[in-house]
């Protein structure tokens, strides 16, 4: 069951555009990819492609993930090293066609393919065994010791490729 944030829809909106507008670096601009949501609290992981002039993701680092401060100001924070590190960081394998794959620290049981389509660069996985566009995901934890939390389940939610369709996946990690 997937927990959408409908009334926290037009507040990320307005966070991201003005995120993305801060995100963007000489040369390069934002196209966002898709959210991490989570039980804690309204703030979510944004995860945006760099884009250069050409077309063509940065190589340096060609996708921005960072706080968007929903339960408070709606303003963008960076990720601190530990957040990186522990949570919502991922590692970058390069394909030959100029796409990539993220692997995910976290353990979402599956890898997100970053590519260009005629709609811009999106961010696609399976859900619910189809090739999605993914938009958001949704992190249920609770704090266990010393403040470590433990992932409950997980929720994905995007668009079908070929049908169009809204998918939605529940996900327990072992």
């Amino acid at each position: 069951m997937f927990r959408p944030a409908r009334m926290l829809a037009p507040l990320v909106s307005l966070a991201l555009a003005s995120a993305i507008a801060a995100s963007a670096t000489a040369g390069t601009r934002a196209e966002p990819l898709f959210r991490i949501e989570r039980s804690k609290n309204a703030n979510v992981v944004q995860y945006d492609a760099r884009v250069r002039s050409d077309g063509r993701l940065d190589r340096e680092e060609p996708v921005d993930a960072y706080w968007l401060r929903l339960a408070s100001s709606g303003e963008r924070k960076e990720l601190k090293w530990l957040a990186r590190k522990a949570a919502y960081g991922f590692d970058v394998d390069w394909r030959d066609d100029g796409s990539l794959e993220l692997e995910m620290v976290a353990p979402i049981g599956r890898r997100v393919h970053v590519l260009e389509t005629e709609d811009g660069w999106q961010a696609r996985t399976r859900i619910d065994g189809r090739v999605c566009r993914i938009e958001r995901i949704y992190v249920k934890s609770r704090e266990r010791r010393f403040g470590l939390p433990s992932v409950e389940f997980i929720d994905f939610a995007g668009v079908d490729i070929e049908s169009g369709e809204t998918r939605t996946e529940h996900y327990v990690p072992d």
